[in-house]
């Protein structure tokens, strides 16, 4: 009997990869083969017009970027940005699901609706719109003048150092706050009833609820947006790309993402770019797995 287990087992395991096969060529092929080709060509110098064969220089182009200023202004730029950016979402996006919860069902469903549809545009839909905000005489000025009582003020949110680093991160904000929420009110929504019943019984008010029961229980949800936001940030590139074509200044935006383009395509050097590709990706797994390890997620029981 257990033998004749075993054969149907295997025999479904053999139809699953069956199955499973063609959808991880092509995850392969547009994931896996970039990622190693980006790795090879970083040990090259090479010009990406040219039609002479790359040069082999090793750790050259990485020694390059280590020395170089320019780089390490895109790392600040990136970081500054993920963390302006990351910690707002993940906090207000986890409030904001909490608050709609507690509304009635039918306003819950507008709410969730209205939240997302930002998330529904392209990231280079969202910047012109909000260029058009960040106008001199757009409504940012209006909004701002209004609420400071600075009436003709041109606040710079395009010139600025500082304000057009905080008008990037408005940006992202906007556009993605709705798209975690919707995951949170799921995570929330997943979480019994039974026990907020039980805790009201022992006494417990909605803030203890809160923090004893939904905070715990919610975990695993509050890491996967964590990770999805922080690598949302990461590799934000459209909208600092569209603000300094508008002109805005490069040096406080000029995130990673913008240096890789700027580098391949403008300076076409793919070797010196794909090494920066590779320092992102790293950066990227390293956080992923530091966020992963941190947590205990997996302990997380009903």
């Amino acid at each position: 009997m257990k033998k004749a287990y075993i054969g149907i087992d295997k025999k479904l395991a053999r139809w699953g990869w069956i199955f499973i096969t063609p959808s991880l060529l092509f995850f392969s092929l547009f994931s896996f083969y970039p990622i190693l080709n980006a790795a090879y060509t970083s040990f090259f110098r090479k010009n990406i017009l040219s039609l002479k064969p790359p040069t082999f220089t090793g750790l050259k182009n990485y020694i390059y970027l280590l020395k170089s200023p320019d780089f390490w202004n895109s790392i600040r730029a990136t970081f500054v940005f993920t963390l302006g950016t990351f910690i707002p979402l993940v906090v207000f996006s986890l409030l904001l699901a909490v608050m709609i919860l507690l509304v009635n069902k039918k306003s819950q469903k507008y709410l969730q609706l209205a939240y997302y549809a930002p998330a529904v545009l392209s990231s280079v839909v969202a910047a012109v719109i909000w260029l058009s905000i960040f106008n001199p005489r757009g409504l940012g000025n209006q909004w701002l003048n209004f609420f400071m009582n600075t009436p003709g003020i041109d606040h710079q949110w395009l010139a600025n150092s500082f304000m057009v680093q905080f008008s990037t991160i408005l940006v992202y904000f906007w556009k993605y706050i709705g798209y975690f929420v919707v995951i949170f009110i799921a995570g929330l929504s997943a979480i019994p009833g039974s026990l907020y019943e039980a805790a009201r019984i022992d006494g417990a008010d909605n803030w203890q609820s809160f923090w004893r029961i939904t905070f715990p229980l919610l975990q695993p949800t509050v890491v996967l947006v964590s990770v999805m936001s922080m690598l949302q940030c990461l590799k934000t590139f459209s909208t600092q790309y569209l603000f300094v074509q508008s002109g805005s200044p490069q040096a406080p935006i000029n995130v990673i993402t913008l240096n890789i383009y700027n580098t391949g395509i403008r300076d076409h050097q793919i070797g010196r770019s794909s090494a920066m590709s590779i320092i992102l990706f790293l950066i990227m797994l390293f956080f992923t797995w530091f966020q992963f390890k941190a947590s205990k997620a997996d302990s997380v029981s009903y």
